[in-house]
């Protein structure tokens, strides 16, 4: 019988691999099924729809590799993690989409949209319409109005009707993941946690690209396994991870390697994309609760106007999870996520917790992060002596 390390090993080593080859994964699971895969761009998708109606939705990332193929449909002024995006179909890494979705988040990421249905045919694409000022009173009911035109979008181009009970029980396997990883998450609040960051990125990560059935085995495996193991910390600071739309899991490996704790993050691969659950108590119409969901859910910078909800969910992730420093991994050119990093640093300051942000491009030059981080943990370290 396998030991609870090996059975550990077993499990993330199952998440870095989906995670490293999400396309195979897609590809596989597309030629096992014989059924359909459909990318989306933004965490403000309704996936469940997709899920409702036998297809598998897999989130568009980039590869952090150099490249010039955008430079005829994005402007170099926009951020890095959008050309990447781009960059990527273009390059046919996604061939094997059979349709495109995306969720208004900031008007780059809807330039990839706008670019990709140009020249990366599928035979189906559909944009979202989410309002940027998701608290104002009028904002749920579009937003509810939105995710019934995707569903007649896709019933439309499946030729048939996604049923209630269909969106019931894909509401119910994803309300699952999101507790699952949430109360994974919560063993990270321990004064040593079983899960390093690292390892807690690529399991969230691989829940970006795979069957949520399939992850959620996983994750009730993890859960099972996770209180029995036995693991030493990187160090004694806990540290918070910040970002705009970042996979960049070798930024949260390098911060642990030169001896902190990443803890807990705001990052939509992260804590945004699986905090809430659908409320099916909150709508007799099923389609309502699933919009509800995501205006209720934690906000990017762009849908946290004019009222600013994210400040005081931040502080309440450094309280609960007892951080003692944040890193903030900025892409460049993000302009929301800049006008966001001074009320943040401000409230950090307040709270007495040190900042340190980093500007990323498509690559990321972790020779010059590293030596930025290693200061700045040294300077922490000696502080707390």
């Amino acid at each position: 019988m396998p030991s609870v390390t090996a059975k550990l090993d077993n499990i993330f080593t199952k998440f870095r691999e989906v995670a490293e080859n999400h396309h195979r994964y897609a590809e596989e699971w597309k030629a096992r099924t014989g059924k359909k895969v459909v990318g989306y761009l933004c965490t403000y998708t309704p996936e469940e729809v997709l899920y409702a109606a036998g297809i598998l939705p897999v989130r568009v990332t980039g590869s952090h590799l150099p490249q010039d193929i955008t430079e005829a449909h994005i402007y170099n002024m926009f951020c890095p993690y959008c050309r990447d995006c781009l960059g990527e179909g273009l390059q046919g890494k996604y061939n094997y989409l059979d349709g495109i979705v995306h969720a208004f988040s900031c008007i780059h990421i809807r330039q990839t949209y706008d670019s990709w249905i140009r020249h990366i045919p599928t035979s189906f694409s559909h944009f979202i319409y989410v309002p940027n000022h998701l608290q104002s009173p009028s904002a749920r009911d579009k937003v509810v109005d939105e995710v019934k035109q995707f569903k007649s979008a896709v019933e439309g181009w499946l030729g048939t009707a996604i049923t209630t009970q269909s969106l019931k029980k894909a509401v119910t396997t994803y309300n699952t993941n999101r507790r699952l990883m949430s109360q994974i998450y919560e063993l990270r609040k321990q004064d040593n946690p079983p899960i390093s960051g690292e390892e807690a990125m690529y399991m969230v990560m691989a829940s970006l690209y795979m069957d949520k059935a399939e992850h959620n085995r996983l994750l009730r495996q993890l859960l099972a396994a996770l209180p029995q193991r036995e693991r030493t910390s990187h160090g004694q600071l806990r540290v918070m991870y910040l970002s705009s739309e970042s996979d960049a899991v070798n930024l949260v490996r390098l911060i642990e390697t030169l001896g902190a704790e990443v803890v807990t993050d705001d990052n939509c691969i992260g804590t945004r994309y699986f905090m809430h659950e659908v409320d099916l108590k909150s709508s007799a119409d099923i389609l309502a609760a699933i919009a509800n969901r995501y205006v209720d859910k934690p906000p990017c910078p762009v849908k946290d106007m004019v009222e600013r909800n994210r400040l005081p969910h931040i502080k309440k992730l450094v309280q609960d999870y007892k951080i003692n420093a944040a890193v903030y991994a900025k892409m460049k050119f993000c302009d929301p996520h800049e006008y966001d990093i001074p009320s943040i640093k401000n409230m950090l300051d307040d709270m007495g917790i040190p900042l340190l942000v980093l500007e990323c491009d498509i690559t990321i030059p972790e020779g010059q992060f590293r030596t930025r981080i290693e200061a700045f943990l040294e300077v922490l370290q000696f502080e707390t002596v």
